[in-house]
């Protein structure tokens, strides 16, 4: 599949196909959380590692979430601060997430808003994509658009060849991965990636 430009792209997103963008971590693999399955067998990805919910304003991913009016304020809180960032939250998933996402079925959801202008753009149009780093598992992460291409011939990738030449996309690090645990009513830390929580 060639470079595409950012409407071609767009359009390819709510057509359920895989695309590929630029985001403020890594580049991503992106489809609707419905069709998550495509991402899986283009991967090769294990099901024991679910996806990420990106998105492009918190009001696109709070209903994909549950949890009581409390524990929303201090999930909200929490993205105030460190959103739009390399902060990926782990949540209580409502029944409106497709299960397809995350094959674990253990009611949770990773879920992000990425600092980055081109990837806000496209989900503000497309509205929440599953996500993930784009490489075949167990490789490390690509981080050239045309690279992407080139190892997954059927995904959609932006054209960014003027970005790319002025470097690397991306910090090229992975975000922080932080688990609400209801019992404690606190993040835990599962992955510490660029942003260091202060408080949690």
């Amino acid at each position: 599949m060639p470079l595409v430009s950012q409407s071609d792209l767009v359009s390819a997103a709510i057509g359920h196909q895989v695309v590929s963008f630029p985001t403020d971590t890594v580049p991503a693999l992106a489809v609707r959380p419905e069709n998550s399955a495509l991402i899986y067998e283009l991967k090769q990805r294990e099901a024991s590692k679910p996806l990420i919910l990106m998105a492009a304003t918190v009001e696109q991913i709070l209903p994909y979430l549950a949890g009581s009016q409390r524990e929303k304020q201090l999930w909200q809180a929490m993205m105030k601060k460190y959103w739009p960032g390399a902060l990926t939250l782990v949540l209580p998933s409502s029944e409106k997430l497709p299960p397809e996402i995350n094959p674990r079925q253990d009611q949770t959801i990773g879920v992000r808003i990425p600092r980055q202008a081109i990837a806000l753009e496209i989900l503000l149009q497309t509205g929440p994509l599953a996500t993930t780093s784009a490489n075949l598992s167990g490789h490390p992460p690509l981080e050239k658009l045309a690279d992407i291409a080139e190892t997954f011939p059927a995904v959609h990738c932006l054209d960014c060849l003027n970005l790319e030449q002025q470097g690397p996309i991306g910090k090229g690090l992975p975000s922080t991965v932080a688990q609400w645990d209801g019992a404690k009513k606190i993040f835990q830390i599962l992955r510490q990636g660029e942003v260091v929580l202060q408080d949690h």
